[in-house]
C-alpha cells in the first residue's frame, strides 16, 4: 500500500485514539461532582443547583465525542452472529456497502449539528433553569464529535476498500 495513504491512517486513527483518551477524563470529573453533591445533600443538607445540570452536560460530551474512539476500536454494534461467520474480504464488502448509510447520517449529524451549534453561539443560548449555564459549548461537541467520526469513517472505509481489493487486512 502506498505509504502515505498508509501515514495518513495511522495520523487519523492516533486523532481518534487522543480525542477518545482526553474524553475518557470526564468520567472523572462526573464522578467528582456526583460525589460532592451527595455529601452535601445528605450530610449537610445543602444540595446546588448546578451539579445535576453539568453532569447532564458531561455525560452528553461524553458520548457523543467518544464515537470515533468507539468506531476506531469496533465498539460499535454489528449482527455478529452473522458478520463473524464472513470472510474477511465478505465483511470488508459488507462494512462498503453499508458505509452509504455511515456516511449520509454523519453527514447529516455533521450539517444538521453545525446549523444547531452555531445558532446556540450566536444566540449565547442558556437552559433557563435556575442556574441558567450557557448551552452552547455542549451543542458545538455535535459538529466536532462528528467530523471526528467522519474522519475516522473515512480512514475505515480506505482499509475495507483495501480488503476488499487485496483480501488481506492491513496492520
Amino acid at each position: 500500500m502506498n505509504q502515505k495513504v498508509s501515514s495518513a491512517l495511522r495520523f487519523i486513527d492516533t486523532i481518534s485514539d487522543w480525542s477518545g483518551k482526553i474524553v475518557s477524563f470526564i468520567i472523572v470529573f462526573m464522578i467528582t461532582f456526583m460525589g460532592y453533591e451527595v455529601v452535601l445533600r445528605y450530610i449537610f443538607n445543602a444540595p446546588t443547583l448546578w451539579v445535576f445540570e453539568t453532569v447532564q452536560f458531561l455525560f452528553g460530551a461524553f458520548c457523543i465525542l467518544g464515537g470515533a474512539y468507539a468506531l476506531r476500536h469496533r465498539a460499535h454494534v454489528n449482527m455478529e452472529v452473522v458478520y463473524v461467520r464472513f470472510p474477511l474480504r465478505m465483511r470488508a464488502i459488507v462494512d462498503l456497502i453499508t458505509s452509504t448509510l455511515f456516511f449520509f447520517f454523519i453527514v447529516v449529524l455533521l450539517w444538521g449539528g453545525w446549523e444547531f451549534a452555531w445558532r446556540s453561539v450566536q444566540t449565547l443560548e442558556t437552559t433557563f433553569t435556575p442556574w441558567n449555564p450557557p448551552l452552547y459549548p455542549l451543542k458545538l461537541t455535535i459538529p466536532i464529535a462528528a467530523s471526528l467520526i467522519l474522519l475516522q469513517g473515512l480512514a475505515k472505509f480506505v482499509r475495507d476498500l483495501i480488503v476488499a481489493i487485496t483480501r488481506r487486512e492491513m496492520v
